[in-house]
């Protein structure tokens, strides 16, 4: 009469086990998106993305410039295009936290929509 499987069953285990780590990882997944560390984590990887756009740009130009023995005309183009693939990539990421937080939000009122408690 316990709510666990008989240890003679290991589908029934397992099946259980499964359904323990799914729930378990719903309630890890939202208690790390609501966290104070996941906005600072955000913003740094956001920084991140835009240097290395500069710095891989930066690299390429200045290479170029030294291989050709150009004036720094390579590098000058190449770090505006790496600002402009590293303003990309961040908007992109901007993006994609806003995809996920709505989801959040829509799968918050779902939730929430029989509740009638403190009406």
């Amino acid at each position: 009469m316990t709510d666990r499987p008989e240890p003679d069953d290991p589908a029934q285990r397992l099946k259980a086990l499964e359904e323990k780590l799914a729930a378990r990882r719903k309630t890890t997944q939202g208690e790390v998106l609501q966290g104070g560390h996941y906005q600072g984590q955000l913003a740094w990887r956001m920084v991140i993305e835009l240097v290395a756009g500069l710095g891989i740009g930066f690299g390429i130009g200045y290479g170029l410039d030294r291989l050709f023995g150009t004036l720094p005309i390579f590098m000058v183009i190449f770090v505006l295009l790496g600002f402009v693939a590293g303003i990309k990539t961040v908007i992109r990421s901007a993006e994609e936290v806003q995809k996920r937080q709505l989801a959040d939000q829509m799968g918050t009122a779902t939730r929430n929509e029989g509740d009638t408690r403190g009406d």
